[in-house]
């Protein structure tokens, strides 16, 4: 069988993602390290290594790499929906101000970010939060292929939490997986 030929964007695109499987691969067996390599470290190691030091993701507010963040544990989502003045999420035939009222949050010029994720006995919920940069920052690894999630948000970033997921939602790598989602078996 062969394979498709693929242009040079997408051959370098299925490098990276081979890439971050044998990072993963590295990081599940517990050796894998972003600082300096043990002196017992093997030549293979320190290859993996500094590959996965080259693969580090897009930063963003909230993925949990700065000191004031590390104490707050990561929050697995579902996935996502970004609510904004003239900028409404295919397929929602509503406005944004009627979106706004309907959640039950006043319309703000910069949005919301909706996060789908679960509660305590697996209960489905949508946080409200005014994390947009974040949520900006979790859809550009996403579209990457990287399973990138936020750290809980601050109190002060949840407007409301709602029982079930928002409709016309991104759904996250981990959401995919966990639903079944991936058309693959």
């Amino acid at each position: 069988m062969t394979r498709p030929e693929l242009s040079e964007l997408d051959h370098l695109r299925e490098i990276e993602r081979l890439a971050s499987v044998v990072a993963g691969a590295a990081s599940a067996e517990g050796w894998l390290s972003y600082q300096s390599e043990a002196d017992d470290a093997t030549p293979l190691q320190r290859a993996v290594n500094a590959l996965a030091r080259g693969l580090r993701h897009y930063h963003f507010p909230g993925d949990g790499c700065l000191d004031d963040e590390a104490d707050r544990p990561e929050l697995k989502l579902a996935g996502v929906v970004i609510l904004r003045p003239g900028a409404m999420p295919d397929g929602v035939e509503e406005t944004y101000e009627e979106a706004c009222a309907r959640l039950g949050v006043e319309a703000r010029p910069e949005g919301w970010a909706l996060w789908n994720t679960w509660g305590d006995g697996k209960l489905q919920v949508t946080m409200v939060v005014s994390a947009v940069d974040t949520t900006e920052g979790l859809l550009a690894n996403w579209s990457r292929g990287k399973a990138i999630y936020p750290v809980t948000p601050v109190p002060s970033q949840i407007a409301l939490i709602h029982h079930g997921w928002a409709a016309h939602m991104v759904f996250s790598p981990f959401g995919v997986k966990k639903l079944g989602l991936g058309g693959q078996s």
